[in-house]
């Protein structure tokens, strides 16, 4: 099972593209915090988002930086070939399936300003 979930802030605005066939992509970054036992303190993981069609609107609309979301989704894989270098390279994401803000309508609005 490819089950992934979330709570963590917004480290930039949504990026929002369009794709000639119709598609709405929305991409962002979250930053989770979690326990470092060699460091005692608590230390950032950031995960890329990708969202797609009516969710990635409402990312454009909604997911600002700094405020605090839910991410439901699964663990996605890019596959590439460097072009400066022919190595071949890949990277990990997260692709929501489901966006929760947390936090009040007038949190979201501070943070906007």
């Amino acid at each position: 099972m490819n089950t992934a979930v979330l709570v963590g802030r917004v480290g930039r605005d949504a990026e929002i593209k369009y794709f000639e066939s119709g598609k709405v992509k929305a991409n962002f970054s979250i930053a989770v915090n979690r326990w470092d036992p060699k460091t005692k303190s608590e230390v950032a993981d950031w995960f890329n988002i990708d969202v797609w069609d009516k969710l990635a609107e409402f990312a454009g609309e909604y997911v600002k930086k700094g405020v605090q979301v839910a991410v439901d989704g699964r663990i996605g894989q890019n596959k590439w070939t460097d072009k400066a270098t022919g190595n071949e390279r890949e990277n990990f994401l997260i692709i929501a399936s489901s966006i929760r803000l947390l936090g009040s309508k007038r949190d979201i609005e501070q943070d906007q300003i």
